[in-house]
């Protein structure tokens, strides 16, 4: 499963994986692949360090990347704190009431929330990229528009590609003139922040928008059929991140979390923005209810959102309140029936991969 962006990162196939654990991005590329940790979780450099030092040692020399989540827009002057502050109180009731009517448990005296956005403000993120550029990482990738010109430039200086996701052929014709290297085509079905076009219609439009740019494909892919599928649209590799969380090297600390995914249909998910601001595809929940209802205030933008409800994930979370459980997943939930391995889950890809070029051929009288 060779492409000309997967022989110039070297690596055996171009399936790009992206994930917020490292044991599951380090499995991805001994498997062949190209593990991508997603850095938002990392508020101090030093928790980022500490796992860059650990892909290091389980990466076998071979590369991978990091992804990043700086806004577009520069806030100049503008603190966590700040922000905070923004907050209406009707909100913050809100969000009180719902915890209070579910019986979610209060947090431990002095315990912080383990659950915090502040990867999304910009100064965190180039805190991390400080970090990130004294490890060899091939990639980086922004999950919000093109990452500013300096960084780009910075990034290039240290020979790392810069990828960006795109939602429409407008978005990849901006990344492109901003001077990156690889877009990724993410299409509606996907997990996380998302737009409305589907996969199949935005895939070869933003590979005929960015030409002669690699694109990879995203968004509902969780077979090798599918990944098939997304080269013969023009990708030069697929980015899948959903179908990680199901893996046992995934850290969700949460059987009940894990269930519930494993249980799981492709109708379960529903785009809100209840968790971060933006449209983000996700679990649907009692809570993405509440956050969706018209009688209720409603979300606020990014960033309000995700610092409005970071204590409130994590008490949900710790306390397995099932039915306000939920986590970004995308539409491929429906396929995620079982928990296997990284490199299990990497096998099935390939055969997949293999079946439907197979079939292909034999269509073509080529067999």
């Amino acid at each position: 499963m060779k492409t000309e962006l997967s022989t110039r990162l070297g690596v055996e196939h171009a399936i790009f994986g992206f994930t917020p654990f490292p044991a599951v991005a380090a499995a991805i590329t001994r498997a062949g692949g190209f593990g991508v940790l997603g850095a938002v979780r990392y508020a101090e450099g030093d928790e980022l360090a500490r796992d860059l030092d650990w892909m290091q040692e389980h990466t076998d020399g071979k590369p991978y990347g990091l992804d990043v989540v700086m806004p577009a827009k520069k806030v100049e002057g503008v603190s966590e704190a700040d922000i905070e502050e923004m907050i209406p109180q009707e909100h913050r009731a809100f969000v009180q009431e719902t915890l209070v009517k579910h019986g979610v448990p209060e947090l431990a005296e002095g315990e912080a929330s383990g659950w915090r956005i502040t990867g999304w403000l910009e100064q965190v993120a180039r805190s991390q990229l400080d970090v990130a550029f004294d490890y060899p990482v091939k990639l980086l990738a922004n999950a919000l528009g093109s990452p500013p010109a300096d960084v780009v430039a910075r990034a290039h200086e240290h020979g790392i590609l810069v990828a960006a996701l795109a939602g429409s052929a407008r978005h990849a014709r901006h990344h492109k003139d901003a001077g990156l290297d690889v877009v990724v085509a993410q299409g509606y079905e996907a997990g996380g922040h998302t737009g409305e076009i589907a996969s199949m219609v935005l895939t070869p439009e933003v590979v005929e928008a960015v030409d002669p740019l690699p694109v990879l494909a995203a968004g509902g892919i969780g077979s090798g059929e599918q990944i098939a599928a997304g080269l013969a649209l023009g990708a030069q590799g697929v980015w899948l991140g959903s179908i990680w969380l199901t893996t046992e090297e995934a850290e969700l600390h949460s059987a009940a979390l894990t269930n519930k995914l494993l249980a799981a249909g492709s109708g379960d998910t529903v785009r809100s923005r209840a968790l971060t601001g933006k449209p983000a595809r996700q679990l649907r929940t009692v809570w993405t209810d509440a956050w969706d209802d018209p009688q209720g205030p409603g979300p606020l933008p990014m960033p309000l959102q995700g610092l409005l409800v970071a204590e409130a994930v994590s008490r949900i979370q710790k306390y397995e309140v099932e039915p306000l459980l939920g986590t970004p997943v995308g539409q491929i939930v429906g396929r995620m029936n079982s928990t296997r391995s990284v490199q299990a889950v990497f096998d099935d890809l390939t055969r997949g991969f293999e079946r439907a070029i197979d079939r292909v051929n034999r269509i073509a009288g080529r067999d």
